[in-house]
């Protein structure tokens, strides 16, 4: 059987076309795949319809921390999206989980986050400690963070710098947005702090690393290759999908263009202009397997 990409003109193998049929449950990236800022894709609703009407199960992981399940089920709400808590997954809530799993004993945390991001720590039982020099933290944890103020950016070099264990939320250079600006994310907040202080994060938790997928396949009780990760990154997205196992797509409605994938030496299983054209395929499949 042969599936053709028919406008990037890519066939696809043997393999993506059986894992296409095992397809149980797919993780979903959000900016930039399902919607760019606040503007939602017009095959959005559709698609996820279809993948309950396949039985395909679906889940929302992002890399941006700055909202809480709650605030990203609003925000889906407000653009004609049905969802629940428990289809998301944020670099928050894996961080919460890696530090209660590895590090039990980083209670007090200085946190470069937002109000609602600091929040969800606090319910989890972290201590959010003061800008203060007196107010000592027993690791440094940097997010994507839309409120940051000089003064706290100091003192988590500052805190850096004394040897504190150094968390981050995720690697993203920048947060796809659909309006006239830069929306500068974590891993360059990450790259001034190791300007400041020579250091880098100790762990960061959030895309690519494959902790958030190999959660996904644990909740639902799935083996990696009954799962695919569609994302707009190849550093991200795509690398967490690979070192997890899962069926990697990328899908160009988002930040990664051709020139990029030209240029990369481990390409995505499946690379497409968008969720719609990844439906089309996997409808022929499944009737092409009838």
């Amino acid at each position: 059987m042969k599936i053709c990409d028919q406008h990037l003109g890519i066939a696809y193998s043997d393999d993506v076309i059986n894992r296409l049929r095992r397809l149980k449950h797919i993780a979903l990236d959000m900016d930039g795949t399902i919607y760019n800022g606040a503007t939602l894709f017009p095959f959005t609703v559709h698609f996820l319809e279809r993948m309950k009407q396949l039985g395909i199960g679906y889940s929302f992981l992002t890399n941006n921390p700055t909202k809480g399940a709650s605030d990203y089920v609003a925000h889906l709400a407000k653009m004609g999206v049905k969802a629940c808590d428990e289809e998301f997954y944020t670099s928050s809530q894996a961080t919460i989980d890696f530090l209660k799993l590895h590090h039990p004993e980083c209670k007090r945390l200085f946190i470069v986050g937002t109000p609602s991001m600091i929040g969800e720590f606090e319910a989890s039982g972290f201590v959010s400690v003061a800008d203060d020099p007196n107010d000592e933290p027993d690791a440094v944890l940097v997010a994507f963070d839309t409120t940051l103020t000089y003064s706290r950016l100091c003192r988590a070099a500052w805190w850096i710098s004394q040897g504190k264990y150094y968390v981050a939320t995720n690697p993203d250079r920048v947060c796809p947005t659909d309006k006239p600006t830069v929306l500068v994310d974590c891993g360059s907040v990450c790259c001034c702090l190791e300007h400041a202080t020579g250091r880098r994060p100790d762990i960061v938790v959030g895309k690519p690393d494959p902790r958030m997928m190999n959660c996904i396949c644990e909740k639902y009780g799935l083996e990696a290759d009954e799962v695919a990760m569609a994302g707009d990154r190849i550093y991200t997205d795509i690398l967490m999908a690979q070192r997890a196992g899962a069926l990697s797509i990328l899908v160009l409605s988002g930040e990664t263009q051709m020139d990029v994938v030209d240029a990369t030496e481990k390409k995505p299983d499946m690379v497409l202009d968008d969720l719609s054209v990844f439906l089309n395929i996997l409808e022929q499949v499944r009737q092409e397997s009838k």
